[in-house]
């Protein structure tokens, strides 16, 4: 399975913006740092003129054999702000989840 690199970063943002909005006045919160992924990546480009070239996020380990994809390991490091506040830390609250630290 595939998802477009721009796809994923919304879907993060969308649950960080979640998240920090559900701890609004809680008495636990977690400043937001530099969120970093590693991510394997098929870059495509299409054969017709004037194509883009898209960037999927695949499965590690995944298979590709065409002439025209290449897959590449990238690391992305984010640093999220808020747009149209004072500089300063986004806050995420609520329990930790199982596995999180």
């Amino acid at each position: 399975m595939a998802v477009e690199l721009a796809e994923l970063i919304e879907q993060l943002r969308s649950e960080l913006t979640s998240a920090m909005h559900s701890g609004d006045g809680a008495d636990v919160q977690f400043e937001v740092g530099p969120v970093e992924l590693e991510l394997t990546i098929q870059v495509e480009k299409a054969a017709t003129p004037g194509a883009k070239i898209r960037f999927w996020v695949v499965e590690a380990g995944a298979d590709v054999k065409s002439g025209s994809t290449t897959t590449s390991r990238i690391k992305l490091v984010l640093d999220p702000r808020r747009t149209g506040k004072a500089p300063g830390s986004l806050k995420i609250s609520g329990d930790a989840a199982e596995g999180e630290r």
